[in-house]
């Protein structure tokens, strides 16, 4: 299946239904008054994580998606029925964005979690709502909101602890098949890798850690060159980076060179992630001598000014391999998980423009009661019924 990791949706809340204008009549029910009901709200829209997904394709050709309205009130004081929520299932890693004023709605980062996007509108008022003492038999309603329309851009990162940066043909394929069961494609060309990979790393007493192995970045990649940068985001969420260094290129390149190309491409992305931890793994010992071999790791050393753990590896025979799994796993147990600053912003209450709707109606209705009771005071009708009316509603008037 293809891997798509961002798309852009539209979704519609459902709107709310109208007010009924309705009159109890009934035999041998004299001033039955109004009986119009309330409409139903409209149905919602959600995000679901699940972790059977891994990609968002779905959501590239069927890019509208709607929730159902509300239905009308009814007489007999009947409220119409609530429209059914709109349930949009996405993989676990997604992040929903409003593409029109950059909102960050939520981050989904474990199964079944569920994100609303998109509120349904508010039902509408029947007539039984506005009758009050002065006014008996109201022909006021109120006709259900708009629900929310949404433009939204979703984002798929992985969820990984372990991140892996490096040039084409560094050996993060052939790494990450070492170390764990995912086989991803291995080939002597660059941009082999064309999607990320995912694996888990199991070691001893039950630990285990997901490893991402991401496509190549070479010079210019924050221009567009190569793959460009668009996959450097599945790294937000990685605790810790791996920079894998081939010791020997094969196009006769400085090593120190390329990983200073790494480091730089990394700080233009994004400064936060240039900041996580990085641990400096040369691979391909086995084609230099020992003596070589620690000349270009100096020099690598001093170009970066690295000052975290170096290792030295030849991922194709595992040798070496399994230490720097152990010692990621000591490091993660003393490195507390955490989200993206997006994320934790993510956490906060997102608000939605019609939550406080009905209690401005229903204020509004008092309001309209209250004044008519001062216009009855003052000597005006204001009870909305005209005298030629006959609709089965007797009205009476008392005089002071």
């Amino acid at each position: 299946m293809k891997f798509v990791d961002e798309v852009q949706i539209r979704v519609d809340a459902g709107d709310g239904g109208n007010g009924c204008v309705s009159f109890r009549r009934e035999k041998y029910i004299p001033n039955g008054g109004p009986d119009g009901g309330d409409g139903g709200d409209g149905g919602d829209v959600y995000l679901v994580a699940d972790e059977n997904l891994n990609t968002l394709i779905d959501y590239r050709f069927e890019r509208f998606h709607a929730a159902e309205r509300g239905e009308n009130g009814q007489s007999a004081n009947c409220t119409g029925r609530r429209g059914k929520d709109k349930i949009l299932r996405v993989p676990v890693g997604t992040r929903a964005t409003d593409e029109d004023t950059g909102e960050l709605l939520g981050d989904l980062t474990s199964h079944d979690q569920k994100l609303l996007v998109a509120k349904g509108g508010f039902h509408g008022l029947g007539n039984t709502r506005f009758k009050s003492s002065v006014n008996r038999a109201p022909r006021q309603k109120s006709n259900g909101t708009p629900g929310e329309v949404r433009t939204l851009r979703l984002e798929l990162l992985l969820l990984a602890d372990v991140g892996m940066l490096g040039l084409p043909n560094a050996g993060k394929s052939t790494f990450i098949r070492a170390v764990s069961a995912a086989r991803p494609k291995v080939a002597d060309y660059p941009f082999t890798t064309l999607v990320p990979n995912l694996g888990v790393v199991r070691g001893e007493n039950s630990r285990s850690f997901v490893i991402a192995d991401i496509p190549g970045l070479i010079e210019g990649a924050a221009e567009g060159a190569g793959l460009g940068i668009r996959f450097l985001k599945h790294l937000e969420r990685c605790r810790v980076l791996i920079h894998l260094v081939d010791i020997c290129p094969v196009d006769g390149s400085d090593p120190a060179e390329n990983a200073v190309t790494i480091v730089r491409e990394l700080e233009k992305y994004s400064p936060e992630l240039a900041g996580k931890p990085r641990w400096l793994v040369f691979n391909k010992m086995d084609l230099i001598l020992e003596e070589e071999a620690q000349e270009v790791m100096d020099r690598v050393k001093a170009a970066l000014n690295h000052e975290g753990p170096v290792y030295a590896i030849t991922a194709i025979s595992k040798e070496g391999t399994k230490k720097v799994c152990y010692d990621i796993l000591d490091l993660l147990d003393t490195m507390p998980r955490q989200l993206a600053e997006d994320a934790r912003d993510a956490i906060e209450k997102v608000e939605f423009k019609w939550d406080d709707y009905h209690k401005n109606q229903l204020a509004k209705a008092e309001a309209d009661a209250l004044a008519a009771s001062k216009a009855f005071d003052d000597g005006l009708d204001d009870d909305d019924w005209d005298d030629e009316d006959d609709d089965g509603v007797e009205v009476i008037y008392v005089r002071d």
